[in-house]
């Protein structure tokens, strides 16, 4: 199991489109990940777009990704990278 923390960075935070790009890519692998703010227990299941959204992570929101499963380290690495590309959007 990974336990990754991650900076939201780019302007508009974890917004429809950003949040769509993470599920797709959450998706595509078999491990499980869970998302929760930092400092609370919440987790969210990040193959949920409306739990994504919920979470209401605006730019500079610390999240951590907990990832679980068999590919977790080539998940929790295009899940930091997908983040510090802001998402493929301009910062």
């Amino acid at each position: 199991m990974i336990r990754q923390p991650l900076l939201v960075t780019n302007q508009l935070g974890l917004h429809a489109r950003a949040a769509a790009k993470l599920v797709r890519l959450v998706c595509g692998f078999s491990s499980e990940v869970h998302l929760s703010l930092e400092g609370r227990n919440q987790h969210i299941e990040a193959r949920s777009i409306l739990g994504v959204l919920m979470m209401a992570a605006s730019e500079g929101t610390r999240i951590i990704a907990t990832i679980d499963g068999n590919d977790e380290a080539e998940a929790g690495e295009a899940i930091r990278a997908l983040f510090e590309n802001n998402f493929g959007e301009e910062s």
